[in-house]
């Protein structure tokens, strides 16, 4: 028995000696998984392209699953390409070229830069070899997305855009501040990218209101019981422009402003091709802050009349003036002098709200010069009113 078992057991002992180098790969470490293969991001479906200005505006939504259905563990780079067809063949069929040409690589770990939950914006510029080699033709563009170098997505879908160049952005936008608007003006761009600019006009009129933000001050080192800091204003943010209105020339008046309030204007202007309007990029930004630094107009119709003395109440003058049809004069200022040609000083101790004022502090038998200003709610003075003299006739002199 022991004789006849033997070779059986040689035979075990053989098999197992030719058969573990086999299965050795798979045998010896049971607990580490099968290589996977990379993923292949699904095809973006939401590819869209706009112009602005010399650039054109891609947005899509970034993919987060593969084509196998796998949830992808990283951000994907992305690959814009782009080719150009004639305008007809792409009207007719706006699908992607069959070698498209790369155009710009964006790394993953740069995509965060472009993106906003999920959702990719990328700008690219336009040159002025696109037009001149490729005159009427329709820019094609469509996107592709990558976790492994070995495998990039399917194609996104193809997006077809007629481009034209826009007029040179304007570079010398001014604002100025009248008495009742900011006045903007600037000079008519006369050249494109690409040589000079067909029909200009109109403009668009953008603009934002800025608004301080508060910050708190800073605590002095190592005080941990120091009470909250009072906020302060500090520098503005930025805002996104807002059209507000249209011209067909410069100048522009916004006369639609709150005084203390501070604005951002740019102007963009718009080139008429046969098929489309192209807008141009921004011109350069102005701010400004309106404020009333203009005095009102000086006023009118005074009046000096002596009054003589009755029974307790001594001579005096009276003064009188029309008042003013300004609606924001806050008040008037009386001055007096005893020299013609010179204003004197005031004698109102604050503004006077009615055009009127009685001066008790003239001696009988002197002449006084008189002149009244108004003053707005701004602080502003006007210019003094004609000069009125007067007096009280001293004691057995006639009235003047």
């Amino acid at each position: 028995m022991g004789r006849a078992g033997a070779p059986f057991r040689m035979f075990e002992l053989l098999a197992a000696v030719i058969l573990c180098p086999a299965i050795l790969a798979g045998c010896a470490s049971p607990g580490e998984p099968n290589e996977r293969k990379p993923p292949v991001p699904q095809a973006v479906t939401d590819l869209s392209a706009e112009q602005s200005g010399d650039d054109v505006v891609l947005a899509f939504t970034l993919p987060d699953e593969s084509v196998d259905g796998r949830q992808l563990d990283q951000l994907p780079s992305i690959e814009i390409f782009r080719d150009f067809e004639p305008a007809a063949a792409a009207a007719s069929h706006p699908l992607a070229p069959a070698s498209p040409t790369l155009l710009l690589t964006v790394p993953s770990e740069m995509v965060d830069r472009y993106s906003n939950a999920g959702r990719v914006r990328i700008t690219g510029a336009l040159q002025a070899s696109d037009f001149e080699n490729h005159p009427n033709a329709v820019a094609v563009y469509v996107v592709r997305t990558r976790v492994s170098p070995k495998r990039d997505s399917p194609d996104s879908n193809a997006v077809s855009l007629r481009i034209h160049p826009a007029a040179d952005p304007i570079d010398d936008l001014k604002a100025e501040i009248t008495p009742s608007a900011v006045a903007l003006t600037w000079t008519p761009p006369q050249r494109t990218i690409a040589g000079p600019a067909p029909s200009v006009g109109p403009y668009r009129i953008y603009r934002a209101e800025i608004q301080p933000q508060p910050v708190a001050a800073a605590a002095a080192p190592g005080d941990a019981n120091a009470a909250a800091p009072a906020a302060t204003e500090k520098s503005m943010p930025q805002v996104a422009l807002v059209k507000i209105a249209e011209t067909s020339a410069p100048p522009f008046s916004d006369n639609q402003i709150v005084l203390g309030a501070t604005y951002e204007y740019s102007v963009r202007s718009i080139v008429q091709y046969p098929d489309q309007a192209i807008e141009s990029a921004d011109s350069n930004i102005v701010t400004i802050t309106p404020k009333d630094i203009f005095p009102p107009a000086a006023p009118l119709g005074l009046v000096v009349v002596p009054v003589p003395s009755q029974e307790a109440t001594p001579a005096h003058l009276e003064l009188s003036w029309a008042i003013s049809p300004e609606t924001d004069v806050a008040g008037y200022n009386v001055y007096r002098s005893e020299q013609a040609g010179v204003q004197g000083t005031r004698q109102n101790a604050d503004l006077l709200i009615a055009p009127a004022f009685r001066d008790m502090n003239v001696q009988p038998g002197r002449r006084y010069f008189y002149s009244v200003t108004a003053v707005d709610r701004s602080g502003n003075e006007s210019p003094a009113s004609a000069v009125v003299s007067g007096g009280v006739p001293a004691e057995r002199q006639p009235a003047p």
